[in-house]
């Protein structure tokens, strides 16, 4: 399931749309902020759980105009595929239990009785899940009529209503709260439960995530009314769960620092490079390409002063290998670097770092490999290794 040696320190399972991607926010600055702190400081210890009503289809479409990080496990379709790191490989255990009483082609039968249930997209329906449109205000009668049809034809399926608009059937055992405490009983089998897990939604089709015991949970300040109508009835008076004041990303960095669950300080809230401390090889490397990133947006100031302190992190004999197989030495990379003052001036030019890790090779020697992106309109991948 993934390459952690011991138990995570910390388990974010954050809900996509809404939730980690702020639609409203086209330079995706929280979200960037979220990725250079989950790269400095959890990447190697801890584990990134996407949890989404997307199918597998435009879950791709999403990444390749949105800046996520790639995650450790993606839970997709409304709980009801499981698929693990960039692969993506199917968790087949999974399909086999939620397959329980579960008949799809009864599903579409008796939802077919229904003709105000408008069928979503071919790509949103999926061996576990029939979706639907459905006005609001016809939703709740449809719902029970429909759960108590299916159940009288020997079917066990739970019915998820959510934004308002969107109807999905499912396998009662499927969904994103049951989802997630199959991963983590799979984790306790293993003597790798984690040690901390943070849930963070917007929507009625997460409201299964706050459900689990021993969880955090953070309700992002844009939920939509179905999430905060479920909390007031349900968990207004639990400790662990909070309604954040901050939007989407900014608001799961808001919840690590309320709750306690480590460094909640992003290397993108901080400005001057020259006085940053750095604490581990993953900060001096986000620290560089977010340097890299205002050297290139002519947001430094330009001058032999502002490169001097990678020059003097960064050995003299360091090997850049950018992602056609051509090394050169890192003092070299910084002097081409140099060059590129100002090129980004006024363009949406962001970078980020994905994946990264890291290898002790001598007693001052690093081998870090880590995919950069770069955005300036669309988004592409530089796969670099540095050491």
């Amino acid at each position: 399931m993934d390459c952690l040696n011991d138990s995570p320190n910390l388990m974010i399972v954050s809900d996509l749309d809404n939730t980690m991607v702020d639609h409203d926010d086209p330079e995706n600055l929280d979200m960037l902020r979220f990725n250079s702190l989950w790269e400095t400081y959890y990447r190697q210890n801890s584990l990134l759980v996407f949890s989404t009503g997307r199918s597998p289809t435009i879950y791709k479409q999403l990444r390749t105009m949105k800046p996520l990080l790639t995650p450790d496990i993606t839970v997709m379709s409304v709980g009801t595929e499981i698929t693990y790191g960039e692969s993506m490989e199917q968790d087949i255990a999974w399909q086999q239990l939620i397959s329980e009483n579960w008949n799809r082609d009864i599903v579409c039968e008796e939802t077919a009785k229904f003709p105000d249930l408008v069928l979503q997209s071919e790509t949103e329906q999926r061996p576990h899940k029939v979706s639907f449109y459905v006005e609001k205000y016809k939703a709740t009668r449809i719902m029970e009529i429909l759960l108590k049809r299916l159940e009288e034809r020997g079917l066990d399926v739970k019915i998820i209503y959510s934004n308002g608009i969107a109807l999905d059937v499912l396998p009662k055992a499927a969904g994103k709260g049951n989802a997630l405490e199959y991963l983590l009983r799979t984790y306790e089998a293993s003597g790798k439960s984690p040690k901390n897990v943070l849930v963070c939604g917007d929507s009625g089709n997460d409201t299964d995530l706050f459900t689990l015991p021993k969880i955090y949970g953070v309700m992002v300040s844009n939920a939509l009314e179905e999430l905060l109508q479920w909390h007031a009835k349900n968990a207004k008076n639990n400790p662990n769960i909070f309604h954040s004041s901050e939007r989407c990303a900014a608001a799961i960095i808001q919840a690590i620092d309320k709750f306690g669950l480590g460094p909640h300080i992003s290397a993108r809230d901080m400005d001057d490079f020259s006085l940053r401390e750095v604490d581990n090889v993953s900060h001096e490397v986000v620290n560089f390409y977010l340097f890299y990133e205002r050297w290139r947006r002519a947001e430094v100031h330009r001058s032999e002063q502002s490169l001097a302190r990678f020059k003097s992190v960064f050995s003299p004999l360091g090997i850049f290998v950018n992602h056609f197989g051509t090394e050169q030495s890192l003092q070299q990379y910084l002097v081409e670097v140099q060059g590129y003052y100002g090129d980004k001036k006024r363009t949406q030019f962001r970078v980020w770092l994905d994946r990264i890790s890291s290898a002790q090779i001598g007693v001052d020697t690093w081998v870090v490999k880590f995919y950069q992106w770069e955005q300036t309109g669309k988004i592409y991948p530089c796969f670099l290794i540095v050491m």
